[in-house]
């Protein structure tokens, strides 16, 4: 490959991973919500996965949610966003227009737990 043509590479999927819980009633509400704007940005190269922290512990790890909803943005490896949102759909769909224009990036130290965590959402599909 030339270096001509890594420069109009397609940048790598947008994955963002919303961690619940069957038993939050926050969440069940925003599911909907979360489905519809990850579906209408599919095409952009959004990518979605709602994730229940007690059914899929094991693929957590070590990452400890402690509020609901909990979003992580990824960009292949790349944790772009990782923490709890209103829910929403206003909300959601700022935070992952940011991330389409690159202009989301961690503003605080994140865990390395959490810097891991899209690698092992990634085995769940």
């Amino acid at each position: 490959m030339t270096a001509s043509s890594d420069t109009h590479a397609k940048p790598a999927a947008l994955t963002v991973a919303c961690l619940c819980a069957q038993w939050c009633r926050t969440c069940d509400g925003y599911r909907t919500v979360f489905e519809e704007t990850v579906l209408g940005l599919r095409d952009a190269g959004v990518e979605g996965m709602w994730v229940d922290v007690e059914d899929q512990a094991d693929a957590l790890g070590a990452v400890d949610v402690e509020n609901f909803p909990t979003l992580l943005i990824a960009r292949g490896d790349a944790v772009l966003f990782f923490g709890p949102v209103t829910p929403h759909a206003s909300t959601l769909a700022r935070l992952l227009g940011a991330a389409l224009a690159d202009q989301l990036g961690p503003g605080a130290t994140i865990d390395a737990s959490v810097l891991e965590l899209p690698e092992r959402l990634r085995r769940l599909r």
